[in-house]
């Protein structure tokens, strides 16, 4: 009896890898979207290496959040709409409301993305390269076992997006030493900055990604919080690497003279940035990072609002009818996109900030919840106190940031110049 209890335990893990895995890269490839390659080649452009403090601060707070968000949704085994009603009555609705707005956003960008991607690709009009994109997306979700073709199609573009830059990054030979000098001392220092790049990374729907895909595993209950650990460390350490490689690539481009255009909302400094380290190879290689940054985007923020719009109806939240709902989500969003007139740049690096000022609520809710609500919520769990400690200090600061950060965010697309 033991041994075949110990054998079904054993089957049942190995069947769950899939969405563990999935889960990891979702967060993973979600966080690395096509606004976050905009914002830093925007932002490097415009700082050089002491963006490379930005970074840091962004990975930081990053694994202060994504730690006790994936800890708390998986422990209780619920989304996080359900959590926030549980805990203030209400709150889960307008929390899904602000997510389902930010994903919107979000989506729009990525969109954008796709079709920026395409055009540096394959050379065609960004509109169609949105919309291809984004009909892609329909057609993986519209398969009836969607989940395993979402975790497949995320986690192979995810390696294909780290092995290309790791090469562009080798041969764009960036400053290592001054970079790391900035890391920890920046020459300048920039709260819109920061907060934007926090929210491209880590705000709005990107920090229930993952957690929200780890539920489908199974593997929830204060029983599987070592593995929930794993996981989350996982990806957060992922998205970390990703990034700064991500920073030394477009960084090495800068330091070596070439001024990267960023005076118009319509200008692709990313795309300047591949072009001027191998030409026209280097260009199609940046348009293939960037589709497959916009497509796995595409997906991961139309799954995760999906499973917060079923905060207001169960019958929304598993299997087709919330396969259909994220369709619609992307419908919704490339209509929007189309019928859009600000250009893809300026909507990518609008949204992260956008993102970074909803972030904050979300985790007031959490940590709420962890410090006051563990006994009925999750089942008297002895929450571990510096997880609390480095979360609370995270919020607080991306209350700060977000306050001093809303004008020049808004500025972004040019309301309140």
């Amino acid at each position: 009896m033991s041994q075949t209890s110990t054998t079904t335990a054993k089957e049942f893990a190995k069947s769950r890898r899939g969405p563990v895995l999935g889960a990891i890269f979702l967060m993973a490839t979600s966080a690395i979207g096509p606004g976050f390659i905009t914002q830093t080649a925007t932002f490097t452009a415009q700082l050089g290496a002491a963006f490379a403090f930005a970074i840091l601060v962004s990975v930081l707070i990053d694994f202060a959040l994504q730690m006790n968000v994936w800890r708390i949704i998986t422990v209780a085994g619920k989304r996080a709409g359900d959590l926030a009603n549980q805990a203030v009555p209400y709150s889960g609705y307008v929390l899904a409301v602000l997510i389902v707005m930010g994903g919107l956003a979000f989506n729009i960008g990525n969109i954008a993305g796709g079709g920026l991607g395409l055009n540096a690709l394959l050379g065609i009009d960004p509109k169609i390269g949105g919309a291809i994109t984004a009909l892609l997306a329909i057609g993986i979700f519209l398969f009836r076992k969607a989940g395993p073709v979402v975790d497949a199609v995320v986690m192979v573009l995810g390696v294909v997006m780290i092995v290309m830059t790791v090469i562009v990054a080798v041969i764009s030979a960036p400053p290592i030493g001054e970079a790391l000098k900035q890391t920890f001392v920046p020459d300048t220092l920039n709260f819109a900055t920061i907060t934007t790049i926090v929210g491209g990374t880590v705000g709005g729907y990107i920090t229930y990604a993952g957690a929200h895909r780890y539920l489908d595993s199974g593997l929830t209950g204060p029983e599987h919080v070592t593995s929930v650990h794993r996981a989350s460390f996982t990806g957060i350490l992922v998205t970390g690497v990703m990034r700064y490689v991500l920073f030394l690539a477009i960084l090495g481009v800068v330091a070596s003279g070439v001024v990267l255009d960023t005076s118009t909302s319509a200008a692709n400094p990313a795309g300047q940035a591949f072009g001027a380290v191998l030409g026209t190879a280097g260009l199609r290689i940046f348009g293939l990072i960037f589709w497959a940054a916009a497509l796995t985007s595409v997906i991961g923020a139309a799954y995760t609002s999906a499973t917060f719009i079923s905060t207001f109806s169960k019958k929304l939240g598993t299997g087709r009818p919330l396969q259909w709902a994220t369709v619609v989500f992307i419908v919704f969003s490339l209509l929007v996109y189309l019928a859009l007139g600000a250009a893809p740049a300026a909507i990518l690096v609008f949204v992260g900030g956008f993102n970074g000022l909803i972030l904050p609520i979300g985790m007031t809710i959490f940590m709420y919840i962890g410090v006051f609500r563990q006994k009925d919520i999750l089942g008297g769990y002895q929450y571990p106190v510096w997880l609390l400690v480095v979360g609370i200090l995270a919020t607080a600061l991306s209350w700060y940031m977000g306050i001093n950060s809303v004008g020049p965010i808004f500025k972004f697309i040019g309301i309140g110049a």
